[in-house]
């Protein structure tokens, strides 16, 4: 399957996801400090939405910083929309073509994948992202990337138990492939998830 119909498929599916959830649900924290599972699907859609000369103006609004605009925006929307909307903006734009300022399509899964494992693992859900979406993200792992979200993957080998795939040398971290996705990408995965070098894991995020 090519990257297009990856995504596609991954915000299709994710919106049925987000179809079922309860009001509660959609209250929780996520895994993204300070979000809701709500502002976190407003923000998945975010990049649909605005066009870039009223991404440009939001970004003058907020002195420059990308962390306060997006911040804004997902709150922002989130409280304007019904759940509906928000499934409904994933379900609609599916194959928008959208991508991050940088690593084009396979950024683009990536933020869809991770997203959206920051609100399922976040309410305990056992969403599994196929085993092909994984490897490309895996495969995109970088030092540099990494820290580019707060994880510092120096001396540490990351590890799947589910799938054949390791990142580094050093201390082992192991544990299923979408965990191990989630720490590369600096979120705080609740207590247990991985084995190993415990004390880096439980320091990032």
């Amino acid at each position: 399957m090519d990257l297009t119909s990856m995504i596609a498929t991954e915000r299709r599916e994710f919106a049925d996801l987000l179809d079922g959830l309860t009001a509660e649900q959609w209250e929780a924290p996520s895994l993204c400090t300070g979000w809701r599972v709500r502002d976190v699907a407003a923000h998945m859609s975010m990049g649909f939405r605005y066009s870039l000369p009223q991404v440009l103006a939001q970004l003058v609004r907020a002195r420059g910083s990308l962390h306060r605009m997006t911040d804004r925006l997902a709150r922002r929307d989130a409280a304007a929309a019904t759940p509906e909307q928000l499934a409904d903006w994933l379900r609609e734009n599916a194959r928008h073509p959208w991508t991050p300022p940088v690593g084009g399509l396979v950024s683009a899964l990536g933020h869809d994948v991770v997203h959206g494992l920051d609100i399922t693992v976040a309410l305990g859900l056992d969403r599994q992202v196929p085993e092909d979406r994984l490897r490309v993200l895996l495969d995109s792992v970088t030092h540099k990337g990494a820290r580019f979200f707060g994880a510092d993957l120096t001396g540490l080998q990351l590890r799947t138990d589910d799938l054949d795939w390791s990142f580094g040398t050093g201390a082992t971290l192991t544990g299923p492939a979408q965990d191990l996705l989630l720490f590369a990408f600096g979120r705080r995965l609740p207590e247990g998830r991985l084995k190993g070098a415990v004390p880096r894991a439980a320091a990032a995020g």
